[in-house]
């Protein structure tokens, strides 16, 4: 099965002013992340919305992507808490030229077990069984504290489609050890963009994340410094991802993505209510201090 490298984009779910979806702005995102050295999109995760959205407009959203796409590795998030809706989805992306499916741990009744999930999550990939399945692990927003490496275990025995794990999570030395897991069969994604420097050292080799949408050369650039053995220069780079972070945080947290993507030029709208968005005034102020930590050297460029 193929695994993914690089950086994988977690892409907006992008609406207009009255917070209908902008369909057409998903065919900028594709652009974007081709023209920035983008590998692939998750789409509908956390950054796009994907518990916030209706079950029209996911599909939407997934036969967009699977259209305009192009080489870009497109893997749909059908995540949430409804197992039929989940099925029915990721039977659908196999109708929609996705490249996989992904759900994230059941977050409101939720399983007793370890045992319970993995067989939860077989009844979804087993909806769509020429799609490679990924899992979800972002505990701190579902209070799914699950063992991956037993994960794995397990699930490599009841999910013939098991392709790896989206790893959103703090735990540096379980990441590894799912890394080196059978060979280092699995595609395990590190999720957190201004730690990344971290995962490669103990041999990542990809990474999704929402920052990879409007600084990816940033990132390219900290790949290919590690790689060639400069790594003062991978961790001047980091720090540079940590700072805005440090901004995104600031002014607002995961509201504040799209402010970054309309200071780029590509206007996703905004997230919908309960997220806050920046006001007009804080997007101002947003893009000076983006400008005096010099963001704009290293962002992706439409």
């Amino acid at each position: 099965m193929k695994k993914l490298t690089g950086l994988i984009a977690a892409p907006f779910t992008p609406f207009d002013n009255q917070g209908a979806l902008a369909l057409g702005q998903i065919d900028q995102l594709a652009k974007l992340y081709s023209n920035n050295g983008v590998n692939g999109a998750f789409v509908c995760g956390t950054t796009g919305e994907g518990a916030s959205l209706s079950r029209r407009e996911k599909e939407l959203v997934m036969e967009r992507w699977g259209a305009v796409k192009g080489t870009l590795d497109a893997i749909f998030m059908v995540g949430g808490t409804s197992i039929k809706e989940m099925q029915e989805l990721a039977a659908l992306a196999e109708e929609s030229n996705m490249d996989g499916i992904a759900i994230l741990c059941p977050y409101f009744l939720k399983p007793g077990n370890l045992s319970d999930l993995v067989d939860f999550c077989a009844l979804i990939a087993d909806s769509a069984p020429s799609l490679p399945f990924y899992y979800y692990h972002i505990p701190a927003l579902t209070g799914g504290h699950f063992s991956m490496l037993e994960f794995l275990r397990l699930g490599e025995k009841k999910i013939p489609t098991l392709a790896g794990i989206k790893y959103t999570h703090s735990n540096i030395m379980e990441f590894h050890a799912c890394r080196r897991y059978s060979e280092a069969k699995y595609s395990i994604l590190w999720g957190t963009d201004e730690a990344l420097l971290s995962s490669l050292v103990i041999g990542g080799e990809g990474a999704v994340g929402s920052t990879y949408n409007y600084v990816a050369p940033l990132y390219n650039e900290l790949i290919g410094a590690f790689q060639g053995g400069d790594f003062e220069k991978a961790e001047a780079l980091q720090y540079k991802s940590v700072q805005v972070v440090q901004l995104l945080q600031k002014y607002g947290g995961i509201g504040a993505g799209k402010a970054f993507m309309k200071i780029i030029g590509v206007d996703c709208g905004w997230f919908s209510p309960p997220v806050h968005s920046p006001t007009e005034s804080m997007v101002t102020a947003l893009k000076a201090e983006l400008e005096k930590i010099g963001f704009f050297e290293y962002s992706s460029k439409i």
